[in-house]
């Protein structure tokens, strides 16, 4: 198959095909997707049902989700976690697997997310060396394959493993999958209206 040129050469994720997985041609031309516009991680147009992190246990992130200001601007589609070539990449939750393949030169993965509706919410992983195949079904946590070392100065002098995620053709931030206690910020806790909490 033809390797696509993804439009922003930051966007791992971007030439990928919008729909159905290795057999439907990348988009070409100068369109971009659209792109949704969270001001912060907790899109809410996404459940937080991540089970673990792609990476790692608690990766530090390399670069933000920087959404565009127009669907033809630059940005970046996704986040960036730090991993070392070689290092286990994981689906996040469960789903199936609708690519596995190359994209301008890169290894990447993609998975559509069970029950997230239609069209499904649609998890990017790339560089990776993929273990697995379009139509494989996988749970959170099945490895997908390991991180690609690469020579593009994509993350700057440091590998990393760029995490993208889309409904359609729209991006949307990836960490927003991600709920509180995995993002670190520990569970919900009730305290009483009045007076100090409970001594345990």
């Amino acid at each position: 198959m033809p390797e696509a040129e993804p439009a922003d050469p930051s966007d791992a994720d971007a030439g990928l095909p919008s729909g159905g997985g290795a057999g439907t041609p990348a988009p070409t031309g100068p369109a971009a997707p659209p792109v949704a516009d969270p001001a912060d991680p907790a899109d809410p147009a996404v459940p937080a049902l991540a089970r673990s992190w792609p990476v790692g246990i608690r990766p530090p992130v390399v670069r933000g989700w920087e959404p565009p200001a127009t669907a033809y601007s630059r940005g970046h589609r996704g986040v960036d976690l730090e991993a070392v070539p070689g290092a286990p990449v994981r689906a996040v939750a469960p789903g199936r697997v609708s690519f596995a393949g190359r994209v301008a030169g890169r290894g990447v993965v993609s998975v559509e997310l069970s029950g997230t509706g239609s069209p499904p919410l649609r998890t990017t992983y790339g560089p990776v060396r993929a273990s697995v195949h379009q139509g494989d079904e996988v749970l959170a946590g099945t490895a997908l394959g390991t991180v690609e070392a690469t020579r593009d100065a994509h993350c700057g002098p440091t590998s990393c493993l760029h995490w993208g995620l889309l409904r359609g053709a729209v991006y949307l931030n990836p960490l927003s999958l991600l709920p509180p206690w995995l993002l670190g910020l520990g569970p919900s806790r009730l305290l009483p209206l009045d007076g100090p909490p409970p001594k345990h």
